[in-house]
């Protein structure tokens, strides 16, 4: 994977040619005590592997397949909470933004703003987000194709800010299915210029596939976050949570928390071997 343009947070350097950040929490934020276990125990993981952390949860799930879906805390709960995570455990966090409307607000509080794959043209939507000064994280949009991001990211760093992220999470293949194809990862890369993710989590969901919601195969992960760390990643996207069978929303393609720290450092080894860190 090439190297090219570099997004700095804190101290983390996030690149195509450096270990992999991992993106990580559970789909929705369902109580303050809740984002404070898992962003706990994914820091102590984290920790162990020296493995850069961002904590990842949404606030409002604004795209579920049905109107019965739970949708989390909502944003002025929600943002009281990423501060609790920010002081508790020092933690940078990332969260989905809908309405361009609502980027500012967030952007007071959280430090990577996430645009939905649904949403990655919504121009109005773009250029808030890129307006915060904020870390932009777009994920590509199931209907597009790679070499389409550079469009994307053209819209944000024209609007002043460089600080993009671009994340691969599926294409459309037949319905309620999604397929991954990995030569994307490098075209986006090539295409864009910048940092590119994977998204492990939502790439093996099947969309509407359990009829008022989403199903998933999880078992898949693995297999495909080790393709995607073989490519070169700058980092990965993994939605995790204790008891996904019971989760409120994207539980059958969320990662056990207790399976976490095994898969990741399987996924180091082969990240270092990628990035020429062994001999």
């Amino acid at each position: 994977m090439t190297a090219q343009h570099t997004v700095t947070l804190g101290s983390y350097k996030i690149a195509n040619d450096q270990p992999f950040t991992l993106i990580a929490g559970p789909c929705q934020m369902e109580s303050r005590d809740h984002a404070l276990d898992m962003s706990g125990a994914l820091k102590e993981i984290c920790g162990r592997l020296n493995i850069n952390l961002i904590y990842k949860t949404s606030y409002d799930k604004a795209n579920r397949t049905s109107l019965k879906g739970q949708r989390g805390l909502g944003m002025e709960k929600a943002m009281a909470v990423f501060e609790d995570v920010q002081k508790t455990h020092g933690l940078p966090v990332l969260t989905d933004v809908h309405e361009p409307g609502h980027c500012a607000e967030v952007a007071s509080v959280v430090d990577v703003l996430q645009i939905p794959a649904f949403l990655c043209r919504q121009t109005d939507l773009l250029v808030a987000a890129a307006k915060t000064g904020k870390i932009v994280n777009v994920k590509k949009g199931q209907f597009l194709a790679p070499w389409d991001m550079k469009n994307v990211v053209a819209k944000i760093v024209d609007s002043g800010n460089p600080n993009v992220m671009v994340t691969e999470r599926g294409a459309s293949f037949g319905y309620n299915t999604l397929v991954t194809d990995f030569r994307g990862l490098p075209t986006m890369a090539e295409q864009t210029g910048m940092p590119v993710v994977f998204d492990a989590t939502h790439s093996v969901q099947q969309p509407g596939g359990q009829g008022a919601s989403s199903g998933g195969q999880r078992e898949f992960v693995p297999v495909l976050s080790r393709a995607a760390v073989a490519v070169g990643v700058a980092a990965l996207f993994m939605e995790t949570h204790q008891d996904p069978d019971n989760a409120p929303s994207d539980g059958p393609n969320m990662v056990p928390i207790d399976q976490m720290e095994a898969l990741l450092a399987k996924l180091q080894a082969y990240d270092a071997v990628t990035k020429g860190a062994v001999a």
